[in-house]
């Protein structure tokens, strides 16, 4: 009786082990297949001459493998990473189904290139989440970029798509996508004596090691559901998620590369207390990646505006600024953006700006606002005892 008492109490916990393995989560990482080097049932011969099967992913309409070097007429088709990507034709798409946390955020990493569309854009969805982004914008003299889009799981059941909204007169044209990966995205708690969410960056999107060009956020004014948590870009361009591997970043392992001018902005409403004196701080730098000078960034903190350049000190790559205001309401806007439209050195055409990192809010004591004033008032009357 005693053995069969012990072996029921095994049965639930042997019972939850299985159900986990069946509906175990997407892991962080890499989609299986997403760099599409998995060698199709046909094999790689046929890449380049129509659409194939592709391992792993599902597809719909005029879906092509394309191999790095290959042409099209007189253009040479780029391949983000490794020897193959996909190209998505007129309305065409490719999806891929995943387990989900239901209620969690997720952030999709991509790379993505245009070919010959004239308005070229990506729509990627996990129904019912869905956002198209525009690829018009060539941030990098590479030909691609690497984005990323989040998204709220609504069951566990997720299913990914990648689709070409565009209707060209070439059927075939649209973007080339390739090394998709996926990250489980968590909100950092608020740190002691400081109002500001994920003010350093280092939750994110997921980043390829060999990625040198960061990860482009788009524009999200959704601040509950972000690939950078607590953050929302509120402009029409992309700003650029770095890692310390690649760039130079003023403090950890992540910051934001300001890029476009006043058309690549990034905010966060703060909690403050009105009538209250706040001190905004930040680290303000350069990424080291040939950024032509001069560097300079927009800071708001409420009704504040402060325009602060970055000037280059010795070998120090990163400054700290600080503005102080007065909140006015419950909640107050931070918001940063690059005051040029600044380009790179080495080529003129990849977008580069300042980079901020390190952002603190915290409120000013009554001991430490009024310091000045009393030490003014010591000295006042030491002259006056003295005369």
């Amino acid at each position: 009786m005693a053995r069969s008492t012990s072996c029921s109490r095994w049965v639930p916990l042997f019972l939850l082990f299985i159900a986990r393995l069946v509906f175990a989560a997407v892991e962080d990482g890499p989609l299986v297949n997403g760099d599409f080097e998995k060698v199709p049932s046909n094999g790689f011969s046929g890449v380049g001459d129509g659409p194939v099967s592709i391992p792993d992913w599902n597809t719909n309409g005029t879906v092509e493998l394309v191999e790095s070097g290959e042409k099209q007429g007189g253009m040479i088709l780029i391949v983000p990473q490794g020897v193959h990507a996909v190209r998505l034709g007129n309305d065409a798409e490719i999806s891929q189904d995943i387990k989900l946390e239901k209620g969690s955020i997720y952030s999709v990493t991509f790379s993505a290139a245009r070919t010959c569309a004239q308005l070229e854009s990506l729509n990627v969805s996990v129904p019912p989440a869905s956002q198209t982004i525009d690829l018009q914008t060539l941030y990098s003299v590479q030909g691609w970029d690497s984005y990323a889009w989040a998204f709220q799981a609504d069951s566990e059941d997720g299913h990914l798509v990648f689709r070409n909204p565009g209707m060209e007169d070439d059927p075939t044209c649209g973007p080339i996508i390739d090394d998709i990966a996926i990250k489980k995205i968590f909100t950092p708690d608020k740190p002691k004596d400081n109002v500001v969410i994920n003010g350093d960056f280092e939750e994110g999107p997921w980043m390829f090691k060999n990625g040198s060009l960061g990860v482009l956020l788009p524009t999200n004014l959704d601040e509950e559901t972000s690939s950078l948590p607590g953050w929302i870009v509120e402009s029409n361009r992309a700003v650029r998620y770095i890692d310390v591997n690649h760039f130079s970043v003023p403090q950890g392992k992540r910051a934001i590369e300001l890029l476009s001018g006043k058309e690549g902005i990034i905010s966060q409403m703060v909690e403050t207390t009105p009538k209250k004196e706040y001190s905004l701080s930040f680290s303000l730098g350069h990424a080291g990646d040939s950024c032509q000078l001069p560097l300079a960034v927009m800071a708001f903190a409420g009704d504040q505006a402060q325009n602060i350049h970055y000037l280059p000190m010795a070998n120090e790559t990163f400054a700290t600024t600080n503005l102080t205001f007065t909140a006015k309401a419950e909640r107050t806007r931070v918001a940063f953006y690059s005051v040029y439209y600044n380009t790179r050195t080495d080529d003129h055409s990849s977008l580069c700006g300042p980079v901020v990192d390190d952002i603190r809010v915290w409120a000013l004591s009554g001991a430490k606002r009024n310091s000045s004033g009393v030490l003014t008032l010591v000295l006042v009357l030491l002259v006056l005892a003295l005369l």
